[in-house]
């Protein structure tokens, strides 16, 4: 089999990226170093200021990665075993694993076909027939937000909070409110890809509430809140300070990349439109003042066909996501079976992500779209 070029066009170029921050955080790593202080101190708690203040919260949180903001955040607010939480089925996998670890069960509702988010007819449906229901995960997929308000609403008559899976979405807004402060408590990731990406794993959990707050940063320890006396049983969760200081770095340039981010899709939905091509491109929801467009995914007739041909041109996509969470083999025994889902299901046999990095230029831009219509026209 003759092996596919290297991508002319990456789904994303971090290399490009670092070539001009090198320098900068080249610099912070060097303080740190120097420093000797690793874990959680001083420039933890400065990137935990700095992104409070960004995200609209009171409070922000340091830990390990995205999947141990949704761990935490659960714990803290006692959800365990008998417990249900409603979500989707189309989003990443720890979204549903999170609630599995606390050791309650995922209650699935399925999306909009136009927003990929969270159903609130369907989702509220549940919140309110199912005693069991003790919180929702809401995810803010792929850099927008979903319907916050009423299904806030509708949870909090029930007593029921609401969590924000925010990992994709740093910096979107919501009615001009920040992903992060809408809900009871907000989980990012700092996963490289993201929109602000680490040199490697980290995570955030941001809220308004102080008894919350300082219940996550004991349980992010162990459950300790000082040395060797331990209130709740947590677990090692801690955010690295070398990750701090890198992030401290790339949050400066995090509004201008989201603006190019902007830029781009702009740039694929007139062009999309002006060629007529039979793909669907995403838009912002109503509500969504600021999409920050971590992903831009097209729905594309023939999905696997025309992602083997832009392979073959030298650009890079991905499938997010190929396999809805209700039909993964780890939650057979939740019950739920093909068609129960029929929009998250469709998404899955359609949904393709273009490369939208802030560094594309208008002509690689350009490419991507022919590279679409000559599959279509041919």
């Amino acid at each position: 089999m003759k092996e596919a070029p290297a991508a002319r066009i990456p789904l994303l170029d971090l290399v490009a990226q670092h070539r001009v921050l090198r320098e900068e955080v080249l610099a912070a790593l060097l303080r740190v170093v120097d420093s000797q202080a690793f874990i959680l101190g001083e420039e933890v708690e400065a990137l935990e200021r700095e992104l409070a203040a960004y995200c609209g919260a009171r409070f922000a949180i340091g830990c390990a990665s995205g999947t141990d903001a949704l761990y935490l955040a659960l714990l803290a607010l006692g959800i365990g075993p008998g417990d249900e939480v409603v979500t989707t089925p189309y989003t990443f996998f720890a979204t549903a694993g999170a609630i599995v670890r606390a050791g309650a069960r995922p209650v699935f509702a399925d999306v909009e076909a136009a927003t990929f988010h969270l159903d609130v007819e369907r989702a509220t449906a549940l919140v309110c027939s199912r005693p069991a229901v003790r919180a929702v995960i809401a995810v803010h997929l792929f850099g927008a937000c979903a319907d916050m308000d009423p299904l806030c609403e509708v949870a909090a008559r029930r007593g029921v909070p609401v969590i924000e899976d925010a990992a994709q979405a740093i910096g979107a807004e919501y009615k001009r409110r920040r992903a992060g402060s809408l809900g009871a408590v907000g989980c990012f990731s700092f996963y490289p890809s993201k929109n602000l990406g680490g040199y490697g794993d980290g995570g955030l959990l941001t809220t308004n509430d102080e008894v919350l707050a300082d219940r996550l940063r004991a349980l992010r320890v162990h459950g300790s809140r000082e040395p060797y006396r331990h209130e709740w049983v947590g677990i090692n969760s801690r955010l690295d300070a070398l990750q701090a200081a890198v992030l401290r770095v790339k949050l400066r340039y995090l509004d201008g990349w989201t603006e190019a981010r902007e830029r781009n899709a702009r740039y694929y939905r007139r062009r999309l439109a002006e060629l007529g091509l039979p793909v669907v491109a995403p838009q912002a929801p109503p509500h969504a003042t600021r999409h920050v467009w971590n992903q831009f995914v097209i729905r594309a007739p023939e999905r696997d066909r025309l992602r083997e041909c832009l392979r073959q041109k030298g650009i890079g996509t991905e499938v997010y996501y190929p396999v809805p969470l209700h039909l993964q083999p780890c939650f057979r025994e939740l019950g739920y079976r093909p068609g129960d889902f029929p929009v998250s299901e469709q998404l899955a046999r359609e949904a393709l992500a273009l490369p939208v990095y802030p560094e594309l230029s208008e002509e690689a831009l350009e490419q991507v779209v022919q590279a679409i219509a000559s599959f279509y026209r041919d």
